[in-house]
């Protein structure tokens, strides 16, 4: 109470009305894939919000909430035009969702510059991190260089000396490579940066990572490119060479591995800020309540937009409806909500600083394909370009 009347006051200190909800509702924009191959990303994370809208019941404060989703058809003009849509026709109170980096740096500016807040709850491009930061932007989900060096460390803890990468060339391809290499002390061997989306077929680079005999390999291939990539990968005669990846062996593909019967993804170890065995109370109710609903396990992207809708009631609670930005800007920097993934806080730069857990696929008491935590490998991590934020 303490809090809400402090935030209240400094509103009203600064001379600026509090911008009360006329219609007793916050209308949120949601921006995700939810159409082409993409989709199934897009589709789980709409579940996640719609799960939280449920716990809830559909209301922030003394307001009801209604969110408006819109498809970016996996494209970055698309999802701009999508954006665009939201701020000025819809005029929404804030934007959240984003799957891509290059969907959100095109998207970025519509939002900000119309003086709404915009929360990712996944792409986290290095742009908007260091002196691109904003005091409007917040990320709920990572920067995407974290993950990646989370693997680094993994890789010299097992003795990793010689790596290939194999990667997609744009923003997040970019940023995952620049992560590993970043925290990774052995040698790269080989690189290569491949066209996205459209190369699916990786014939090539498999013959060059034959030719350079790696102790391991580490890609970062989302959505539909990851099981096309793994399954190539064992087809190529690599089964025995390690692979570690990011964003590529989740709750999504991994169900259609073990249709499959790719018995060679078990083991795999990968990083993540998430897991869906997590222990707190949060994600326990999270995880049972969505798998209840779509008899299937929740994927990170799922966690994220889960909590993203648990961020912004948050503040909305603290300025009691108050839906002026200065005032949900500064209750959004509290972060004084309970997280799926236990402890959380926004660094300077309005990203998370938080713990990146190894991860390694199991088999669990009922026979399914999942992901279980093995061990810290960053504890209370901030991101690289935060000291370069002028926040």
């Amino acid at each position: 109470m303490f809090r809400r009347s402090a935030l209240l006051a400094s509103v009203l200190a600064l001379g600026v009305s509090p911008a009360w909800a006329d219609d007793g509702k916050i209308k949120i924009g949601f921006v995700t894939t939810l159409t082409t191959g993409a989709a199934v990303i897009g589709e789980d994370m709409r579940k996640a919000v719609e799960l939280a809208l449920d716990h809830i019941d559909s209301k922030m404060g003394p307001l009801e909430v209604e969110v408006v989703y819109e498809d970016d058809e996996f494209n970055p003009q698309t999802g701009k035009q999508k954006t665009e849509k939201l701020v000025q026709r819809d005029d929404v109170d804030i934007v959240t969702g984003y799957i891509w980096s290059n969907v959100l740096l095109a998207s970025a500016n519509t939002v900000l510059d119309a003086g709404k807040i915009l929360i990712s709850a996944n792409a986290g491009p290095s742009q908007l991190a260091g002196p691109g930061c904003h005091q409007n932007f917040f990320n709920v989900a990572w920067q995407n260089d974290q993950t990646p060096m989370a693997l680094g460390q993994v890789l010299n803890e097992r003795g990793v000396e010689d790596l290939y990468i194999i990667a997609p060339n744009y923003a997040a391809g970019k940023d995952m490579v620049s992560g590993v290499e970043r925290t990774f002390q052995g040698n790269v061997v080989g690189k290569d940066m491949t066209t996205w989306p459209s190369q699916i077929d990786w014939a090539a680079e498999f013959t060059k990572v034959k030719a350079a005999s790696p102790d391991a390999v580490f890609t970062f291939y989302p959505g539909g490119h990851g099981p096309a990539f793994v399954k190539q990968y064992e087809q190529a005669g690599l089964a025995d060479t390690p692979l570690y990846s990011v964003y590529t062996l989740d709750a999504l593909s991994l169900p259609r591995f073990q249709e499959a019967g790719m018995e060679t993804v078990l083991g795999t170890v990968m990083t993540q800020f998430w897991a869906p065995d997590l222990d707190n109370e949060q994600n326990q109710r999270f995880v049972a309540d969505f798998r209840a609903q779509h008899g299937a396990y929740p994927s990170f992207y799922a966690a994220q937009s889960y909590d993203a809708i648990m961020l912004i009631k948050s503040a909305v609670e603290a300025t009691n409806g108050d839906l002026d930005p200065d005032a949900l800007r500064a209750a959004l920097e509290q972060a004084d909500f309970e997280s799926v993934r236990g402890d959380f806080a926004f660094g300077n730069n309005h990203f998370p600083i938080q713990d990146f857990h190894a991860r390694q696929v199991v088999v669990d008491a009922d026979g399914n394909w999942t992901t279980s935590a093995i061990g810290v490998a960053l504890e209370d991590h901030q991101d690289v370009y935060a000291a370069e934020c002028g926040m």
